[in-house]
């Protein structure tokens, strides 16, 4: 269906052109940043960095301007419930990504038609936490690719390959320095 999937995605709030430099090409980015007014320019200067790295880049909250910009797909977060985005028209390439805590939400995401659900949070200990056994009891609830999202480290990057997912995300992870091989994926 689609080609070159990542299986990391690297959620940024802002451009940091050291971290985004020390990522594969097996990895995506994720910009949500809900705490300032959008700045397409900023858009624009990591979308030209993320080719130029040959890494794949995804807009959160805003699937109008990830179309427009023609970016490689975009994030749906657990509470965008809307389906306005079913009636524009994506080309092939473009990858809808969706988070969901709960059994509920995955329903939502499934009816959005993502391509891939973060389901979260495996291993942070938030009002969101599910721990490995109840993940993947989730998990086994859809047929849709699944993410693991929520306090991966190092520590715990060996636990992955137990959750029968399509890959991990985080934030943390990334930006601490690590080995070169990470884990399962």
């Amino acid at each position: 269906m689609h080609n070159n999937i990542p299986k990391k995605f690297y959620f940024i709030n802002s451009f940091n052109e050291n971290i985004i430099n020390n990522l594969d090409n097996n990895t995506g980015v994720i910009y949500r940043n809900y705490t300032k007014k959008l700045d397409i320019k900023e858009i624009i200067k990591i979308k030209e960095f993320c080719l130029k790295k040959k890494v794949r880049f995804y807009l959160s909250n805003n699937f109008k301007i990830a179309l427009k910009l023609r970016l490689d797909g975009a994030y749906l977060p657990s509470f965008n419930k809307n389906y306005r985005h079913l009636s524009y028209k994506i080309r092939h390439s473009f990858l809808i990504l969706g988070s969901a805590h709960n059994i509920n939400e995955i329903r939502i995401k499934e009816v959005q038609r993502v391509n891939f659900i973060f389901i979260s949070s495996i291993f942070k200990k938030n009002k969101n936490y599910l721990g490995i056994y109840r993940f993947r009891k989730i998990r086994k609830l859809t047929k849709k690719n699944v993410i693991a999202l929520g306090g991966i480290s190092q520590k715990n990057i060996k636990k992955i390959r137990l959750l029968d997912c399509n890959g991990l995300s985080g934030i943390s992870y990334f930006e601490k320095k690590r080995p070169q091989k990470m884990g399962p994926f």
